[in-house]
C-alpha cells in the first residue's frame, strides 16, 4: 500500500514554512508516497473534508518566496479536548494517513507527540464506536511523527535555529537601521519592542547586529537598580559623542520581582530621570511577515526533505523526532527531550534561576551576552598602561559585507583589554607601504550596519620582495600581534608569513586569521563573513527575475560569483527554487546540456511559464552563462525566450545581514581573546577560525591542511551535502 504523509503548519506562522511544505510535498512524491496538506493545522484535521487535500508537484510551485503559510495555520482549542483528538484521528485514518510532519512551535509539537502516544488507545475506541473499521485499525495501528520548529523566537532546544528566526532578525535589524538614522538626526532615544515572550534570542542578537545601547531579556532580568545603570550607560554614550540611543525590549522581559519591563515602563524611567521623552516603536507582527530570508528557505527545505525520510523510515518502535540543524548540518533529536528541555528554561525563570536559564540556551547565547556588554560601553572599561602592547587589524582580499563589523568588534575588544589598536590601511599593500594609524573607541562608532571596508582592502598576495617591507613595517610600528580578516588572499598571505618566520623575525608574533569572503571558499568555518549577505542578494535577484517573467514564457540563466566554489549557485538555487544549478566542482558537459535542454523544452511544452538555471561564474571555461542562454534559446525554436542575468558585484555590496554581523562579532571577539591570551603567555602562534574548536580558533597549519590551494576552495564543502536535496526537488520524478 502506498504510504501517505500528512503535513500541517500549526500555531503561529513563520517565514520559511512554505519552503518546508514545498520540500515535504516534492520529497514525498519522489519517494513514491502520497502527500496530503492538512489545512489550518489541527483544526483542519478535526474538521476533515476539504481541509485534508492531496498535493501534487505543481501545487507547491512558486511558494518559496511567500511569507506565512499557504496551507494555513490556527491555534485549536478543540484539539486540547479528547473528542477533538478523536475526530482528528478518525479523519486521518479515513484518508489513510498515519505519517505526519508537523511544522510549528513547542505547543503544537507537544500536542502532536501526546496524540502519537495516545493513538493506539484512540484507534481502539474508534473501532468500538463504529467510527472506523477493524481493517482500517489494523492498517494504521500507530502514528509516526516528525516535527519541524516553525517559530521566529528561536525558543526550541535541540536545533540551532528555528524556521523564521533569521527572517525575523532581518525585519528587526532593518527597523533598527532605519530608526537609528532618524534618532541620530534629532539626538533622540528610541525604545523598540521585539517579540520573544519566553526567549530573548531576537532581542539579544539584533541588539548586537544593530549596535543597540541597552536590551532587556526574559532569561536575564536586570538586578535592582537597573534604572540608574541604564541611564548611566546611555549618558556615557552621549558624553562620548553618540547622538542616538537605541534600547531593545523583548516582550517577555521582566525584573527580578516578576514585574514586566515594558517599553512604556522604560520610557517612564527615562522621563523621570533625564527629562527626555523617548520614542517607542513596537514592531509587532511585521516580524512575522515578509519574504523569507535565504537561510530560512534553504534550511527549511533541507529539514523538510529529512523529515520525509524520517517518517517513511520509522517503525513501530521509533520515537517521534525533531528535525533541526546544528552547525548547518541537518540533524534529528528525540522530540520529547527537546520539548522537555525547552519547558525547563521557563521553569528556571520562574524559580529565579537565571544563570541556568541562560546556560540552557546554549554556549553561544551565553557568550553573546558577555560580548554585548563589552560593545555597548561608551569607552574601554580598563585604563591603558603606558607600555601597552600594540595590536594591528588588517583586511586582505576581496571585499565582503561584514568586514566593518569585524573591525569594529576587534578594535573595541582590544581597547577593552588595554591594547593600542592599529588599523592597517588598504590591506596587504598598506602593510607593505607602512600605511598604519592608531584607532580609538569612537573611530568605529556606527560601523555595525555599514557595507564596505572602512580600513580598506585589496586582492593582493605579497611577493618575495614584499615580505621584507612587511617585516620592516611591523618592526617600525612596534606591532606585537596581528589580526587578519579576509578571503583566499588573506589565507595565502598569512600562510606565506608563517612559512617565512625564520627569515623574518618580525613575523614571530601572534597572528589570528578570520574568514571574510562572499565565496565561502575557506576551510574549517561553515559560513565566512559576507557569504550570507551575498546569498541573500542572489536570492533577491532570482525573486525579481521570476517576477519579470510572470507575463511571458521565459527561461533565465542567472550567473553568480564564487570563482571555483559552488556555494552561491547551489544554495542560491535551492533557496530560489531553480530547476538547474551548474557548479565549478562538477563542471559542465555538452551531454549534460543536451539533457537539460530536453527537460527545458518538455517543461514549456507541458505548460510551464518559467524556468531557472543558476550557474557559478567559473562553472565552465567554455559553456559560459552567455553560451548556455543562447543554446537554451536556439533549441526552444520560439516556444519561449531566454534571458541572461549576471548578478555581478552587487553581491559584494550592501548592508550586511544580521547573520553576517553576528558571525563577525563572535569571530572578532574570540580572535582578540586568543591574541590577548598569547600576549599574556608570551607565545607567538598563528591561529585561524575553526568551528570544531571550543575557542573557535585552531593552529593555522591544521586549518590550511583542508585548503585546496589550486582550486581555491576547501576539500570538504558541507554545502555539497545539499546537492541531493536540490536534485530531488528541482525536477519531477521521471525527468532525471
Amino acid at each position: 500500500m502506498t504510504a501517505r504523509i500528512g503535513v500541517m503548519t500549526s500555531g503561529g506562522d513563520a517565514q520559511g514554512m512554505n519552503a518546508a511544505v514545498r520540500a515535504i510535498v516534492r520529497a514525498g512524491i519522489h519517494e513514491q508516497a502520497e502527500v496530503f496538506a492538512i489545512r489550518e493545522g489541527w483544526q483542519g484535521a478535526i474538521a476533515g473534508g476539504d481541509n485534508i487535500m492531496q498535493m501534487s508537484w505543481s501545487d507547491v510551485s512558486g511558494i518559496l518566496p511567500k511569507g506565512g503559510t499557504v496551507i494555513g495555520t490556527a491555534r485549536s482549542m478543540e484539539f486540547k479536548t479528547r473528542e477533538g483528538q478523536l475526530k482528528a484521528v478518525e479523519n486521518l485514518i479515513g484518508r489513510g494517513i498515519d505519517r505526519l510532519i508537523v511544522i510549528g512551535g513547542d505547543g503544537s509539537l507537544t500536542g502532536s507527540r501526546a496524540l502519537c502516544l495516545a493513538w493506539p488507545e484512540y484507534v481502539t475506541e474508534l473501532v468500538e464506536a463504529g467510527r472506523i473499521t477493524p481493517e482500517q485499525a489494523e492498517a494504521h495501528p500507530r502514528l509516526r511523527i516528525a516535527g519541524l520548529v516553525g517559530s521566529i523566537d528561536n525558543d526550541m532546544v535541540g536545533t540551532d535555529m528555528t524556521i523564521g528566526t533569521d527572517s525575523a532578525m532581518h525585519r528587526i535589524t532593518e527597523a533598527i537601521d532605519a530608526i537609528s538614522s532618524t534618532a541620530e538626526s534629532h539626538r533622540r532615544t528610541f525604545i523598540i519592542e521585539v517579540m520573544g515572550r519566553r526567549c530573548g534570542y531576537l532581542a539579544l542578537m539584533t541588539a548586537i547586529a544593530g549596535g543597540a545601547d541597552y536590551t532587556f531579556l526574559p532569561e536575564s532580568p536586570p538586578r535592582p537598580g537597573w534604572e540608574d545603570r541604564m541611564v548611566d550607560v546611555l549618558g556615557r554614550g552621549r558624553d562620548a559623542g553618540r547622538r542616538d540611543s537605541i534600547i531593545l525590549v523583548a516582550e517577555g522581559a521582566a525584573d527580578r520581582e516578576g514585574a514586566p519591563i515594558t517599553a512604556e515602563r522604560v520610557q517612564d524611567v527615562l522621563r523621570e530621570r533625564t527629562g527626555e521623552e523617548a520614542r517607542i516603536t513596537i514592531l509587532g507582527h511585521v516580524q512575522r511577515g515578509g519574504t523569507p530570508s535565504a537561510y530560512d528557505r534553504w534550511m527549511a527545505t533541507a529539514c523538510g526533505v529529512e523529515a520525509v525520510r524520517r517518517v517513511l523510515a520509522a517503525d513501530d518502535e521509533s520515537e517521534p523526532v525533531l528535525v533541526g540543524v546544528h552547525r548547518d548540518q541537518v540533524i534529528g533529536v528525540p522530540l520529547l527531550k527537546a520539548v522537555e528541555d525547552t519547558h525547563q528554561i521557563g521553569a528556571y525563570i520562574e524559580e529565579g534561576n537565571y544563570e541556568a536559564a541562560v546556560r540552557s540556551r546554549g554556549h553561544g547565547f551565553t557568550s553573546m551576552i558577555e560580548i554585548y556588554r563589552v560593545l555597548t560601553e561608551a569607552k574601554p572599561t580598563v585604563e591603558m598602561a603606558e607600555d601597552a602592547k600594540r595590536v594591528a587589524v588588517m583586511h586582505a582580499g576581496a571585499l565582503a559585507p561584514g568586514m566593518n563589523q569585524l573591525a569594529r568588534v576587534a578594535v573595541r575588544s582590544g581597547l577593552d583589554r588595554g591594547y593600542h589598536m592599529i588599523a592597517v590601511q588598504g590591506g596587504v599593500p598598506g602593510l607593505v607601504s607602512g600605511d598604519l594609524r592608531e584607532v580609538h573607541w569612537h573611530d568605529v562608532e556606527g560601523m555595525a550596519n555599514t557595507g564596505g571596508a572602512a580600513f580598506g582592502t585589496r586582492r593582493y598576495v605579497p611577493t618575495e620582495s614584499d615580505l621584507y617591507a612587511m617585516a620592516r613595517t611591523l618592526e617600525e610600528h612596534r606591532i606585537d600581534a596581528l589580526l587578519v580578516m579576509g578571503g583566499f588572499h588573506a589565507y595565502a598571505t598569512v600562510d606565506m608569513m608563517e612559512r617565512e618566520r625564520r627569515r623574518y623575525p618580525a613575523f614571530n608574533i601572534p597572528i589570528a586569521l578570520l574568514p571574510a569572503s562572499i565565496d565561502n571558499n575557506l576551510p574549517s568555518w561553515p559560513m565566512a563573513v559576507g557569504s550570507d549577505t551575498a546569498l541573500n542578494t542572489v536570492v533577491d535577484s532570482i525573486d525579481m527575475v521570476r517576477m519579470s517573467a510572470s507575463a511571458s514564457k521565459r527561461a533565465f540563466v542567472v550567473e553568480t560569483m564564487g570563482r571555483g566554489c559552488g556555494f552561491l549557485p547551489l544554495v542560491g538555487g535551492i533557496a530560489g527554487g531553480a530547476e538547474k544549478a551548474y557548479l565549478p566542482e562538477t563542471g559542465l558537459t555538452l551531454e549534460e546540456l543536451s539533457t537539460d535542454i530536453e527537460a527545458l523544452v518538455d517543461a514549456f511544452e507541458s505548460g510551464r511559464s518559467f524556468y531557472l538555471a543558476v550557474m557559478g561564474e567559473d562553472a565552465s571555461p567554455h559553456y559560459t552563462s552567455d553560451v548556455v542562454a543562447k543554446l537554451y534559446e536556439a533549441e526552444g525554436k520560439g516556444l519561449y525566450s531566454v534571458r541572461q542575468a549576471v548578478i555581478g558585484h552587487v553581491q559584494q555590496g550592501g548592508s550586511p545581514t544580521p547573520f553576517d554581523r553576528i558571525n563577525a562579532t563572535r569571530l572578532a571577539y574570540k580572535a582578540v581573546a586568543n591574541l590577548d591570551e598569547q600576549l599574556r603567555n608570551g607565545s607567538a602562534n598563528y591561529v585561524a577560525a575553526s568551528s570544531s574548536e571550543p575557542g573557535l580558533l585552531a593552529p593555522l597549519r591544521t586549518v590550511t591542511e583542508g585548503m585546496d590551494w589550486d582550486a581555491q576552495r576547501p576539500y570538504e564543502q558541507w554545502w555539497m551535502s545539499l546537492r541531493p536535496v536540490f536534485d530531488q526537488l528541482s525536477r519531477r520524478p521521471g525527468q532525471e
